[in-house]
């Protein structure tokens, strides 16, 4: 008797070691097409408001042309954003994004798509009710699951910049910027 007590508690005890390693594990799995090849730079906050529905791109080569500063290389080591183009047919037009890594204390504010004479800016209040209408422009899912950006058909194969800025509670931001080509 005291054999199977003993045995069913080291069986217990390994399922609970399993599973409490198996907590601390960060799963990498998806579809991604884009890495971080983006361009990040630093600028002070600016209490401009912009906001306006529309699509985006998807990029492939990183911006090369944008301002950066000393704190811009080190910045661009601390954001991390994923940008996958597949085709969701049942979505229409539209890119996802994952932010796998951004600086610590600071937040995602806004979203800008700009090609040609289209500029869409959507800051992360609006992408939320985008997420939950399902407006073009910006999203974010509720639970903040998901996030892309949907656009119209005349956006379709326009190569543009897409940025994402970042801020911190003195109101100092970051920008990264991807040129894409939306498909």
């Amino acid at each position: 008797m005291m054999n199977k007590k003993s045995f069913s508690l080291l069986v217990a005890s390994l399922a609970i070691l399993v599973v409490i390693s198996a907590c601390g594990n960060k799963s990498e799995t998806g579809n991604t097409n884009t890495v971080n090849t983006g361009t990040v730079t630093e600028a002070p906050a600016s209490n401009s408001s912009s906001s306006n529905a529309g699509n985006a791109e998807e990029s492939t080569t990183p911006d090369n042309n944008a301002a950066s500063n000393a704190a811009g290389d080190n910045a661009n080591e601390d954001i991390l954003i994923i940008i996958d183009q597949t085709e969701k047919p049942i979505e229409g037009n539209s890119f996802d994004f994952v932010v796998n890594k951004r600086p610590e204390g600071y937040t995602l504010s806004k979203m800008e798509w700009k090609s040609g004479n289209t500029r869409i800016v959507n800051t992360t209040q609006e992408a939320i009710k985008h997420g939950g209408n399902g407006d073009d422009g910006f999203y974010i899912s509720g639970d903040g699951q998901f996030m892309g950006f949907f656009y119209p058909d005349e956006l379709k194969d326009q190569k543009g910049d897409v940025t994402f800025t970042f801020v911190n509670d003195a109101g100092k931001e970051l920008t990264w910027t991807k040129t894409i080509t939306l498909k």
